[in-house]
């Protein structure tokens, strides 16, 4: 299957690198392009991509808001949105995943991680590597979170199963499937197995919203 491909960045050349790297390669495509987030709507609506690369400091509607409008529209809810930044520690890129970006990456990586990262999102699997989860994780101990996904007390917490607590809890805490599995002495396979049926009875997209779930629902709390 080829992966289709929004790219979103102000600037031309960032843009033309973005879709040079993309389309050059079998099994990508780029569907179209846009230079601010208004645009970034629209051809997230026309095009409906598998993956959006988003830059986050826009003139107009910046990042943050396309990927809130993209992700919360119901024409455009199955697209993803990758975040790419140029700091690391940007505190527009905690928005931008409450916002509803599966993930993030520096602009600085090579086409190969680019590329991996795009099917990585398409897939709906984990984008962020556990030392980014945790970086996550420290900025909700700093920053109280917005209005709760799940009600406090339990709620929709209920239609998981103990073990899968369990591993929710580990997920926020930004270990990885197979430190999870070293650590519940089972497979990476059951872990895998135990974090699709989070996904899928939470409605959440990925691992970063679990995370987020997770930390909202109080089942997790900062060290």
């Amino acid at each position: 299957m080829t992966l289709r491909v929004l790219v979103v960045d102000d600037q031309a050349l960032v843009r033309a690198g973005f879709r040079g790297i993309v389309a050059a390669t079998p099994g990508f495509t780029v569907v179209g392009e846009a230079g601010n987030g208004s645009e970034a709507v629209e051809q997230a609506r026309r095009h409906q991509p598998d993956v959006v690369l988003m830059d986050v400091r826009m003139p107009g509607m910046d990042g943050i808001e396309a990927t809130r409008q993209i992700t919360r529209s119901a024409a455009t809810s199955q697209v993803r949105v990758l975040i790419l930044t140029t700091f690391d520690l940007d505190e527009y890129v905690f928005t931008a995943l409450r916002a509803g970006a599966s993930g993030f990456l520096l602009k600085s990586i090579s086409p190969a991680e680019l590329l991996n990262a795009i099917q990585v999102i398409a897939a709906g699997d984990s984008l962020l590597a556990p030392s980014v989860t945790r970086r996550l994780v420290e900025e909700f101990a700093r920053t109280p979170p917005l209005t709760p996904a799940l009600p406090a007390g339990g709620g929709a917490l209920d239609v998981i199963t103990a073990r899968e607590r369990e591993v929710l809890a580990l997920v926020a805490g930004g270990l990885s499937n197979t430190e999870i599995a070293k650590r519940l002495d089972i497979t990476p396979a059951t872990t895998k197995t135990h974090v699709g049926h989070l996904l899928t009875k939470l409605g959440a997209r990925d691992r970063v919203h679990l995370v987020i779930l997770a930390y909202q629902a109080g089942l997790a709390t900062p060290a």
